[in-house]
């Protein structure tokens, strides 16, 4: 036989190719996977440019200081230095912030926390503009820092606005209210860091008209955009920002205490500037989440139903303003959780302290909260001598229900239903008291003292979040979609920062038009704004104007169509790249329809509207909420006080499954970043110093410590005000299992654990 003839015959023999995953519901793979899978996709540290220098900021070693005098002399005049710069060389507005303008790009007067730049340096070498950052003299007046949040109050001002950042008083119902039950608790919630296995990084490029490019991993490009105009005394549309490949985020993921510093190096020397943070500089850079502390009474009738919820919640924000205010408005909103209740008040506060700043990481405000009042549910389970889940089932909230701020319900809210999918689910084998199952106890092989010290527990928590802003915040986001020869292009300034935007882009313009062959612009703010990738903000907000662009590319190529055999385009559908009449008359590819045409439009995504909370903590101030119940099962040894989470049951309400792979992997990285909260995640400050800022102080989970996750149930009820009926599923997970670990902890032991992350004493039983 020929060649020609065997490879003839091998594909007559071959099957059909399985047809690829189209549009949306189905788990269509990323299009980055390969580049990131193989090490060649681009991230803003590989960034590369002709006469590049190298940047180094230099950072206070205090938590509060006076600032007598800055020296640069010795700096300057190192070989190889290009410019340093300070406050004296900000052309510009010396403050920025992402929800308060209140922090200067350069310290000049005063440090208020530790980390705080004071300088930064561009020279031909990294090494150089690190030695040169450390030769810069500064003389500072130490001062006591403010480290208690408590303190705050009665301390002296620690910044021209004072130390109150906001005051939240909360009035739901009767005061006098009272219950034939009552349980009170005091709760503390640590400092988790977002940790992005990427540290910061970035590139500055000045341009020919005087403005600069900057390539940042930015999250909220236009933003970025803004502030870097106001410093650097620019005009916004001299300024470019690029965003490069985003290494993760589970915050605001761009320290801009980094990237202004940046841009003023590359204008005043004229060449691009690198900067690559060391991991040290990523933690004292960027924002963390919010320490709280949470003091809590719940009154409640004989039968356990709740009557009336009292707390008082102090957040730290830390040495600035940032997004607490945003933080504070959840923590009080939610105070009481996915629970009915007819009397509230609350009292919430966010203040200034000399402790690092806090910003938004997932869940802000909301999971603190739930720890707290997930506890509260417990203590009343006890003390009433009823099952904890029967208790939740007898308070939780459903569609139609009110919040404390006032707000109806009005988003699916199937909190029953969630609750009894992870409570009926089968609990995990008990291990075996044998050697070959040891690794199954508490710190692995050789961390249990002894195997009869083991305890089990099994714990639940039910969280809730808001999706997208709040209190009146103007959701936008626009996009384009353009189609030619059988190609389909999105504009769309929306991040891909792990929440899968760019996948679920592809999926709805294959969905809407039938084309397999989509493709994503990389962002840059030339394109229309889409605002900041948190709260769910892109599936909903930006995944809308994608649908909606398309949609009228999609009108504008039926409508000759259903002209030319007169009908309505609403009754043509287009199925697997063809378009077919309700009546089998017409059916054509959409490529032959397109017939060599360009087809694109542009729409927008607004949600309705919110509004402010009022003086009494009451108004409409969500757009929706999204819910989920945990059952946690963990095994604790009760004489050292290790715990292993042996199982995390989770159901939560998604609305619809848009991608379903890529939304189980976004509930389990929630879960496992939940697991860090409840566990091992506390950046230590004493006496406000960050210690042990690096990834071997810091204890992340790792993969021998995720325990196994199984996603139970996944509700879907579609939120008729989103489009396609889909609720954000990230932050979620994160609020809810830490208080769901928590509760696990406190059946197996008896013990309160009243805070987060658990310490191992809390977990010790004294002659058990």
């Amino acid at each position: 036989m020929t060649n020609e003839a065997a490879t003839a015959q091998a594909t007559e023999a071959a099957p059909e190719p399985e047809p690829l995953p189209h549009g949306l519901g189905v788990s269509l793979p990323a299009a980055d996977t390969r580049a990131k899978t193989e090490g060649t996709f681009p991230y803003a540290a590989d960034l590369w440019a002709e006469g590049l220098l190298w940047a180094a900021v230099l950072r206070s070693p205090h938590p509060h200081a006076r600032v007598v005098s800055i020296d640069t002399t010795h700096a300057r005049e190192m070989p190889g230095v290009r410019a340093v710069v300070t406050h004296e060389d900000v052309p510009g507005d010396p403050l920025h912030g992402r929800g308060t303008a209140d922090r200067p790009v350069f310290a000049s007067e005063v440090v208020r926390h530790h980390g705080e730049p004071l300088a930064a340096v561009a020279a031909d070498h990294p090494d150089t503009a690190r030695m040169a950052a450390a030769a810069v003299i500064v003389e500072y007046e130490v001062l006591d820092p403010v480290i208690d949040p408590e303190q705050a109050f009665e301390a002296e001002p620690l910044h021209p606005d004072g130390n109150l950042i906001r005051h939240i008083p909360l009035r739901h119902g009767d005061p006098d209210a009272v219950g034939d039950v009552v349980v009170e608790g005091l709760y503390r919630i640590g400092r988790q860091d977002p940790a992005p296995i990427g540290a910061e990084a970035g590139l500055a490029v000045p341009r020919p008209d005087g403005g600069v490019e900057l390539y940042l991993a930015s999250t909220d490009p236009h933003g970025d955009r803004d502030t870097a105009a106001a410093a650097f005394g620019l005009e916004p549309e001299r300024v470019k920002v690029v965003v490069t490949g985003v290494p993760g985020a589970t915050a605001d993921r761009e320290d801009r205490s980094f990237q202004l510093p940046l841009g003023l190096l590359a204008l005043k020397t004229g060449l691009p500037v690198k900067l690559a943070a060391t991991r040290e500089e990523s933690f004292l850079g960027h924002t963390h989440r919010h320490p709280t502390l949470l003091r809590y009474r719940h009154h409640a009738d004989a039968e356990g139903r709740l009557v009336k919820v009292e707390a008082q919640i102090l957040l730290d924000a830390g040495a600035y303003a940032d997004t607490s205010s945003d933080a504070l408005a959840a923590a009080v909103a939610f105070a009481c959780g996915p629970y009915v209740v007819p009397n509230a008040f609350i009292e919430g506060w966010a203040v200034r302290t000399n402790n690092p700043p806090s910003g938004h990481v997932r869940g802000e405000g909301a999971m603190q909260v739930c720890a707290a009042y997930e506890a509260q549910m417990d203590k009343l389970a006890k003390k009433l001598g009823v099952d904890p889940a029967e208790l939740r089932l007898r308070n939780v909230m459903a569609t139609g229900d009110v919040l404390p701020t006032g707000q109806t319900v009005t988003c699916p809210a199937p909190v029953a239903e969630l609750l009894e999918a992870v409570r009926d689910f089968p609990l995990p084998p008990l291990p075996k008291d044998t050697p070959e199952d040891e690794w199954l106890l508490p710190g692995g092989p050789e961390g249990a003292g002894d195997p009869g010290a083991v305890r089990r527990g099994v714990g639940y928590g039910l969280g809730m979040v808001h999706m997208l802003g709040a209190e009146g915040a103007d959701e936008v986001s626009t996009a384009t979609v353009r189609v030619q020869g059988g190609v389909a292009t999105v504009l769309c300034a929306a991040v891909e920062n792990g929440q899968g935007f760019s996948t679920l882009a592809r999926q709805i313009v294959q969905e809407t038009l039938g084309i397999d062959e989509v493709h994503v612009v990389p962002v840059d703010t030339d394109q229309p704004p889409a605002g900041p990738g948190c709260r769910g903000r892109h599936t909903w907000v930006s995944g809308g104007a994608v649908e909606r662009a398309a949609k009228m590319v999609r009108t504008q190529l039926l409508q000759p169509l259903a002209h030319q055999f007169g009908m309505s385009h609403e009754l043509l559908q287009i199925t697997d790249g063809r378009i077919t009449s309700y009546d089998g008359v017409l059916s054509t590819t959409v490529t032959e329809a397109m017939d060599g045409k360009e087809l694109w439009a542009t729409a927008q995504c607004r949600p309705h509207p919110t509004e402010p909370l009022d003086e009494a903590g009451q108004g409409d101030a969500f757009v929706g909420m999204a819910f989920c119940a945990v059952r946690a099962v963990v095994d604790v040894d009760i004489e050292i006080g290790s715990v292993r989470v042996v199982e995390l049951a989770v159901a939560q309400d998604v609305g619809r499954v848009l991608n379903p792979a890529q939304l189980a992997a976004r509930i389990e990285a929630g879960v496992t970043q939940g697991l860090g909260a409840a566990l091992t995640e506390n950046l230590r400050t004493p006496r406000g110093l960050v210690r042990h800022p690096d990834l071997t102080g810091y204890a992340l989970p790792t993969a021998l410590d995720a325990p196994d996750i199984h996603i139970v149930k996944l509700v879907e009820e579609r939120d008729v005000v989103a489009p396609f009926g889909a609720k954000a599923v990230s932050a979620v997970p994160v609020v809810t299992s830490p208080a769901a670990i928590a509760s696990a902890v406190r059946a197996a032991t008896g013990r309160p654990v009243n805070r987060l992350p658990i310490r191992p004493q809390a977990a010790v039983v004294t002659g058990g």
